[in-house]
């Protein structure tokens, strides 16, 4: 993590809080006195910042310095409201595409997918708050500027956005490699969600049980799964052909 991409001490975090910086996520030390904390955390909660607890130790590796118990990380950019952001797209486009990442950790290959996602016209990224990559410099420099041209939202839990896509009439799908169907075979067209799983776990069972559909690639070698960045890339690619067929 680059240190520009993190600030730490409780002034500073608070300024920051009540500047509007746009922080991705606070971390507290484990047992800190959150009466000290008090108006920080509740900014934070207010502007729906994730709020982790962690040991000592970790804050001491990522500063080396005074940390005074808390470390706030900055996004490069602003989260767009959930619920607000896919009402506006359905509001706006008869067929709108929907790309939800179930925790992909690396931040290269985050960077790698949002950059494709602009590419192929995706209306909007949705991510969960806890468990995935950061929105660091490495993920802008991977999208190559993509990410400031697709709006990019976070959900509690990635159910949470499955279940309200279904609700607003847009059907969900995910990649696994057992897979309903090949993704040729599949129904790409049309309001669409699109679920890509983590690098080591691929979609969590929870999720992927409440998907309309599950997809595969066709995979003719030897290695029996793709680079996650790589895999979307070809399903994104297949909804499009599908859209403009």
């Amino acid at each position: 993590m680059k240190k520009e991409s993190y600030i730490f001490g409780i002034y500073p975090v608070l300024e920051a809080l009540q500047s509007n910086k746009h922080i991705d996520k606070l971390f507290v030390q484990n047992g800190t006195d959150k009466s000290k904390l008090e108006l920080i955390l509740s900014l934070a909660e207010a502007q729906n910042v994730t709020i982790n607890m962690v040991p000592f130790e970790k804050l001491e590796k990522l500063t080396r310095s005074n940390h005074q118990g808390i470390v706030a990380f900055v996004s490069p950019v602003a989260f767009k409201p959930f619920e607000e952001t896919v009402e506006k797209i359905l509001a706006e486009k008869e067929s709108p595409l929907f790309l939800i990442l179930d925790q992909i950790t690396d931040v290269r290959n985050f960077g790698a997918i949002i950059r494709t996602a602009e590419c192929t016209g995706v209306d909007a990224i949705i991510i969960q708050k806890k468990g995935g990559a950061p929105v660091s410099a490495d993920t802008v420099k991977t999208s190559a500027g993509a990410i400031f041209n697709i709006p990019l939202c976070k959900v509690d839990h990635i159910k949470d956005a499955v279940f309200y896509l279904q609700g607003s009439g847009v059907r969900v799908v995910g990649a696994s490699e057992k897979g309903q169907n090949t993704v040729f075979d599949a129904k790409l067209s049309g309001p669409l969600g699109i679920v890509m799983g983590s690098e080591e776990k691929g979609i969590a069972k929870s999720v992927l049980s409440l998907l309309d559909e599950s997809i595969a690639l066709p995979l003719l070698g030897q290695i029996n799964s793709l680079n996650v960045s790589v895999a979307c890339g070809a399903i994104l690619y297949e909804a499009i052909r599908q859209r403009i067929s």
